[in-house]
């Protein structure tokens, strides 16, 4: 089912409105060299390889699963509360049967898990910054990153994440990193996925793999070296050099008059979340010109079962 962009923003601004930093970040062209690097990197956690492995959903049609996951991310922080609440239902339950058992330490993993949740959503929200700094506009203001990570947190309360747990500042994320590092590795199953995801075969679609290989040249750079050596996909340091400027211009241009390039790029190796962003920029006013909780929209949206966003679609 294609996503209805006349329901993104027909209620209300959503968790944090037009003023805010998460809107700036995520509709940024360089969110998807962002969302690249999230999804890269989160196989460092070996509870979610053995999840991804196992449901061979990246197999067996890479394109759609990774539309939709960038979809969702991307109507939480741009999306109406009632488009939000439903997006983060259909997840849920997406999720739910994804449970088995990891083959390193033997214990039971759950797609659903708070510590699994965590750790998708940091390294979403933290990578889709990551590259806005290094190719975007550049660092946010003190005040305005600090608003990021506590939108950050909010954003958060839709999955299934320990409130305690969210850091809320640059230096918390950084402790969180450290924190989980000790327990990152890389596996072969680890290694497959990730060079499947920066170089997907064209056989799964030409366009997509296209777009994706383009994409890894400046996705591998935003990435710590320790972890390049590791999952065996460093690039030459000339490349980092040589792709940052092109990177930045081509960013540049994406964004000028309200992302016409990316709104009109972005179909080709991710459709709905080409909508999603046209829809963003040429929304009308929603109903109420005010922002929402996660708290008041699950209580006015929530639980609405065969009504999700996506119907039976994978997210």
């Amino acid at each position: 089912m294609a996503f209805d962009a006349s329901t993104l923003r027909r209620d209300d601004y959503g968790f944090f409105g037009p003023d805010s930093p998460s809107w700036k970040v995520w509709a940024s062209p360089t969110a998807l060299i962002g969302f690249q690097r999230a999804v890269t990197l989160e196989h460092f956690d070996p509870f979610l390889t053995a999840a991804v492995a196992d449901s061979q959903g990246i197999y067996d049609n890479p394109a759609t699963r990774l539309d939709h996951t960038l979809a969702y991310f991307v109507l939480v922080a741009l999306g109406d509360g009632r488009t939000a609440i439903q997006a983060a239902e259909h997840l849920m339950q997406v999720h739910a049967p994804m449970t088995g058992i990891e083959p390193i330490s033997g214990k039971r993993y759950s797609a659903n898990s708070p510590e699994t949740q965590l750790w998708i959503h940091l390294t979403g929200w933290h990578s889709v910054l990551k590259a806005y700094e290094m190719y975007g506009p550049g660092r946010l203001s003190a005040e305005e990153e600090d608003r990021y990570w506590a939108e950050c947190a909010i954003a958060a309360e839709l999955q299934t994440c320990k409130p305690s747990e969210v850091p809320r500042d640059r230096e918390g994320v950084q402790a969180y990193f450290e924190r989980v590092r000790p327990r990152l590795c890389v596996t072969e199953r680890a290694v497959q996925a990730m060079h499947y995801l920066l170089w997907t075969p064209p056989s799964k679609g030409w366009k997509f793999a296209l777009g994706g290989r383009l994409l890894s040249l400046a996705t591998i750079p935003t990435l710590p070296m320790w972890m390049r050596k590791l999952g065996r996909f460093n690039l030459p340091r000339i490349v980092d050099v040589g792709v940052r400027i092109p990177a930045k211009v081509i960013a540049w241009v994406a964004a000028r008059r309200d992302n016409w390039v990316l709104i009109h790029a972005a179909p080709f190796i991710a459709p709905m979340t080409g909508q999603i962003f046209a829809s963003h920029a040429y929304s009308a006013a929603p109903q109420q010109l005010s922002t929402i909780t996660p708290r008041e929209a699950r209580e006015l949206y929530g639980s609405q079962g065969s009504r999700s966003l996506w119907a039976s679609e994978t997210a």
